[in-house]
């Protein structure tokens, strides 16, 4: 197959190093953390900087350039790319190259998903070193680019993008799906205006709302705020069962270390939550430890690591469809642990109360240090932070709701990790000829079929 050097059909540039004092307004960046297991950049979440007069025009990004991760401690971000793929007013770190193309030799999206690729990847290592840590211009210059024809690049980039917005549409029905949850538990249980049927004292899902209708609202001093007469106020401990701590186990299977399973750390939490990938590592633990297998209704919460601007303390939550995305059974890891509620109707207002706090920065006031490794008071937070406990029907009413909404997000994460593993089973086979365009057609259209079959 015919090649073309990188270097002949695009310009490189480095991104501009900003100030401290530079952030907050003026136009949007693109920095390392934008780079983190996506292909086209959530815009959405992107940071502001003040200009403050230093940036040039060529500085800005336009639509189809391909940004790479320049230099980080991580290597295994270190050549990541991003592909712009519309015109937007952003700059990027000092820590990213940017690439456009000069030539229509190469098709701009092609391209990018080239740099996917291991070809890419082991192209880059091979010329920077193994133990690669900084990518420059000389580097990508000289990487080989595969020139199929024009078609056939712009064919292998649609099988391969049709797939990634597949995956897209389901994210943003997954936020679609989380917002309207959260608004609804905000305005039951943090404004308190449940559904309630005044005539029979009960709440109804076709009552009215309960404070705004001139429901009895009671002051309550510990929680220095009014709640709805008949609820209680006490700690997250009340609601809790038992709790189950971490096992990380052997990474093959040894003497007694027999049991498979899938180990949740800290970093995948936001992956079974739908917010990145989890990359759960496979362990083997010993078979009489398999009473912290992880069981639906269970949370599994951080208590070690978090960062300067992320306290400890994230969660995730275990339902049927959570397990279904995975082959193994689910333990958590040792710097997490997994709590189980005495109500299984519980399940979303704990959920959704925690999460609340955690979002509001509450946790960061119940951490301490060991060895400079944040920690979450676990214990001391449960038992002496005060919350409302609502209503149980109340509860009840919101889980009913609540619960096939999750249980279609986490239908939408499997889909979208099938439809993961296809895309990075296609990619280097298209990008070697392995594979046709219309063999990978067929593939598509077979497993479409066989998803509705299942």
């Amino acid at each position: 197959m015919k090649q073309i050097s990188f270097g002949e059909i695009a310009e490189f540039r480095n991104g501009l190093n900003f100030g401290k004092d530079s952030h907050g307004m003026g136009c949007l960046i693109i920095g390392i953390p934008d780079f983190k297991d996506r292909f086209y950049p959530d815009y959405s979440s992107l940071g502001e900087i003040n200009p403050l007069g230093i940036i040039k025009e060529e500085d800005y990004l336009r639509k189809e350039d391909i940004l790479f991760v320049r230099s980080n401690g991580n290597k295994d971000l270190v050549g990541r790319s991003l592909y712009i793929d519309k015109d937007i007013k952003a700059v990027y770190s000092g820590f990213c190259i940017r690439a456009r193309l000069t030539s229509s030799v190469v098709d701009p999206l092609f391209c990018a998903y080239y740099t996917r690729s291991d070809r890419f990847k082991s192209s880059i290592s091979t010329s920077g070193g193994t133990n690669i840590q900084n990518l420059n211009q000389g580097i990508l210059a000289n990487v080989k680019l595969p020139l199929f024809s024009s078609r056939s690049q712009k064919q292998i980039a649609k099988v391969l993008s049709d797939l990634d917005a597949k995956i897209e549409v389901n994210n943003k029905i997954n936020k679609e799906l989380e917002a309207m949850a959260k608004t609804l538990y905000d305005y039951w249980f943090v404004q308190f205006d449940f559904p309630f049927d005044f005539a029979q004292g009960i709440p109804d899902v076709n009552g009215k709302p309960y404070k705004s209708s001139g429901g009895k609202m009671v002051y309550n001093e510990e929680l220095k705020r009014e709640v709805p007469a008949g609820w209680e106020v006490n700690s997250f401990s009340d609601w809790i069962k038992n709790d189950k701590s971490g096992d990380w186990g052997k990474e093959t299977k040894q003497g007694n270390y027999v049991n498979k399973v899938s180990c949740i750390r800290g970093a995948d939490l936001n992956g079974l939550n739908g917010n990145g990938e989890v990359k759960s590592p496979t362990r083997f633990i010993l078979e009489k430890n398999n009473h912290k297998l992880l069981e639906v209704g269970d949370f599994i919460i951080e208590i070690s690591g978090g960062s300067p601007t992320q306290s400890t303390g994230r969660m995730a939550f275990i339902i049927e469809e959570t397990l279904d995305r995975f082959e193994n059974p689910l333990i958590c890891s040792n710097f997490c642990k997994a709590v189980t509620l005495k109500d299984k109707n519980a399940l979303y207002n704990f959920a959704y109360e925690w999460n609340r706090l955690y979002d509001a920065g509450v946790l960061f006031g119940w951490e301490g240090k060991t060895s400079g490794i944040k920690n979450l008071l676990f214990e001391s937070f449960v038992t002496n932070h005060k919350v409302a406990i609502p209503d149980s029907k109340v509860m009840d009413l919101f889980y009913d709701y609540a619960k096939p909404i999750h249980a279609q997000i986490q239908t939408n994460l499997k889909e979208n990790q099938k439809l993961a593993e296809l895309r990075d089973w296609l990619l280097p086979m298209l990008m070697n000829g392995q594979v046709s365009v219309s063999e990978a057609e067929e593939r598509l259209v077979h497993d479409s079929y066989r998803e509705v079959a299942e």
